[in-house]
């Protein structure tokens, strides 16, 4: 009986280290691909999608290697772990159609991290979300949108979304500045007015190659692009180093074009009708009668 139960001790003091085991191997891996995370990001300034996945990967198989060396280590749960293995294809197809969601979400994150239709610290617009990539995990993708919440979006919907990536392959972004005048304002004034800012403003790069340099094209080109019902409508093409640069960029714009335009008298004007009465209304509301 004492050999039974000193046995019994024995076995519940291996499954408990086992489980310790795990968790601190568990633990030290993190903190290894966090390091790892940060050299490459801050200090190489390479792209961290890759280790973070691995790291939700390997934790994952960790646990689980982890915790069915426990569950085998004692006697009891044995006899149940090798029951459960005699019904394995039964429960291989109940588990199957239980976690079939789960398992899209997987293989969608794996497919992510190797194709790469976005990474991590990617803008991306998905449907009217916008946001910055934060994580790719087993699961799903956390984005950080701009007012420092977190979307969470499963990996599957991630695969079968039309997304937006403002830095796939170029980070250089074309931003149009829009303006509307009035049809009595100088057109000529307005084009050199926006041209001028968008030239001077620090964040504005020049995006020619070089035989559009050698046929001396523009910088910054500047056309007409609508006759609207009440407003002459320009547009100005101003090139940014990445997309945070051109939404910076285009909000100082618009404020220094308008500022310029009140300075020189070119009108943004509101909507308006021109009524024009062609027949007298009270000959109509009062005919007479010969």
């Amino acid at each position: 009986m004492k050999e039974t139960i000193l046995a019994n001790i024995g076995f519940i003091l291996l499954f408990f280290a086992i489980i310790t085991i795990t968790i601190v191997i568990s633990f030290l891996l993190d903190r290894f691909f966090k390091h790892q995370i940060k050299k490459s990001t801050e200090e190489l300034n390479n792209d961290p999608t890759n280790y973070k996945f691995l790291r939700h990967l390997i934790n994952a198989l960790i646990y689980i290697v982890g915790f069915s060396f426990a569950i085998y280590s004692l006697p009891q749960l044995r006899i149940v772990a090798t029951s459960l293995l005699a019904g394995a294809g039964v429960l291989a197809v109940a588990v199957g159609f239980a976690s079939q969601h789960a398992l899209s979400n997987i293989i969608s994150g794996i497919f992510i991290v190797i194709f790469k239709p976005f990474r991590i610290n990617d803008r991306l617009k998905i449907g009217e979300k916008f946001g910055v990539v934060e994580d790719i995990t087993l699961r799903h993708t956390v984005i950080k949108d701009f007012e420092n919440k977190r979307i969470i979006i499963p990996n599957s919907i991630m695969s079968n979304e039309v997304v937006t990536n403002s830095d796939f392959i170029d980070d250089v972004i074309c931003k149009w500045i829009d303006f509307g005048i009035s049809y009595d304002s100088n057109i000529e004034l307005a084009k050199s007015i926006i041209k001028e800012e968008v030239l001077n403003h620090p964040l504005s790069i020049d995006h020619r190659t070089d035989r559009q340099k050698n046929d001396g094209e523009d910088i910054v080109t500047v056309r007409v692009v609508n006759l609207a019902e009440f407003s002459v409508n320009i547009r100005a093409w101003a090139w940014a180093k990445d997309s945070g640069d051109a939404f910076v960029m285009s909000c100082d714009l618009n404020e220094s074009i308008k500022m310029r335009f009140d300075n020189e008298g070119i009108e943004i004007p509101f909507p308006y009708r021109t009524i024009v009465y062609k027949n007298d209304i009270s000959n109509h509301q009062n005919p007479v009668n010969e």
